[in-house]
């Protein structure tokens, strides 16, 4: 289901019509107007993505909301919140033009935040992941639907360059029938955030394991079978689940998505792998991401065989904040349906072990 969003009919005129004015000598076009975005929260891992917004020239930060006396003053001392108003959350939720807010709270209030941020009728960017309790994510969804808000998840890969080459892939058919995905996603986690994650029953594949499921399932859909695997190695007595691994199960092929806190500099081993009948396309790493592809035949600018693709740096959320732009002004419809939000949702409780009955 793509978000639809209000009168796109007139804004997609309203654009054309500017095109067109623009064109003619001595006309310039009409300024289009920036976004009016807030946030809520700074206790989130990725609250800082905030800068990526104050950054853009698509949107006005009109303030941020944190109650937590303690997490608001180290936020402070940040140079992305520096000068951003801070307010209340009802003084926020009720800024004249508000249209989206960006909910970066502590994982265990990003539910409720953005429930109530939807019933107050604004769109919303929710960090992940989208809590333990499917009943309330989906009521989320379902409300966001039939307001027809915009609902973006925060995950992070969703526009890195290697995975957007490599969705183009797979829609042309380049590497033939998918018979096995690969997903790594690690790091050290120190004492104290081992200490907050085992909070969670979902353990290290609820925090990082997460953006990997999110791109399994949109290159391959929602798996028919999940079995979960989860072991506490480390000696340290935190219970943190910290070394997971998941297999997803589909008609004609297997992902393996695994994820843990103890890799030594995990982040230069993260990567996808995707294998079909026809080639090979693997992104390492994907945080600063090169490919190393192999094709059965030439395809396209890609020759038979083993080639190495170089990308531009990738900064996180850039894209992602874009792309949001652009829905919110009827530009085009939401590449990450409500339909896959929720299945990715289903498929990380299973991949954690969790049960989708709450």
């Amino acid at each position: 289901m793509n978000v639809p969003v209000p009168n796109s009919i007139g804004r997609r005129r309203f654009l054309q019509n500017a095109a067109a004015l623009a064109a003619l000598p001595g006309i310039a076009a009409a300024p289009v107007p920036r976004i009016r975005i807030g946030q809520i929260g700074v206790g989130h891992a990725h609250a800082t993505k905030l800068s990526v917004y104050r950054a853009s020239a698509d949107y006005e930060v009109v303030g941020i909301v944190e109650p937590d006396a303690e997490l608001r003053k180290m936020a402070e001392a940040q140079a992305a919140f520096r000068g951003v108003p801070w307010m209340t959350q009802e003084q926020l939720l009720n800024v004249t033009g508000l249209q989206a807010v960006l909910v970066e709270t502590r994982v265990r209030d990003l539910l409720a935040t953005a429930e109530t941020c939807i019933a107050a009728g604004k769109h919303v960017s929710l960090d992940k992941p989208a809590g333990e309790s499917l009943t309330q994510f989906r009521r989320v969804l379902d409300e966001a639907a039939r307001q027809k808000l915009l609902l973006q998840m925060g995950y992070m890969y969703r526009y890195n360059p290697a995975v957007v080459l490599l969705r183009d892939f797979l829609k042309r058919g380049w590497l033939g029938e998918v018979f096995e995905v690969h997903a790594v996603m690690s790091k050290v986690v120190d004492p104290a955030g081992r200490v907050a994650l085992a909070e969670f029953r979902g353990g290290i594949m609820f925090e990082l394991g997460c953006h990997l499921i999110d791109l399994v399932v949109g290159m391959m859909g929602e798996p028919a079978q999940v079995t979960s695997f989860a072991k506490h190695v480390a000696k340290t007595d935190d219970r943190l689940l910290d070394n997971m691994l998941a297999v997803l199960v589909y008609a004609k092929a297997t992902a393996t998505v695994k994820s843990s806190a103890g890799e030594v500099d995990g982040a230069e081993r993260r990567h996808l792998v995707v294998c079909g009948t026809e080639g090979t396309f693997h992104i390492q790493p994907l945080d600063n991401p090169s490919a190393r592809v192999t094709l059965s035949a030439a395809r396209g600018p890609y020759r038979k065989g083993y080639q190495d693709v170089a990308f531009p740096k990738y900064a996180r959320y850039v894209d992602d904040a874009a792309d949001m732009a652009r829905i919110l002004r009827g530009e085009k419809s939401a590449d990450f349906p409500y339909g896959h939000d929720l299945a990715v949702q289903t498929t990380l409780l299973e991949a954690c072990g969790l049960p989708l009955n709450t």
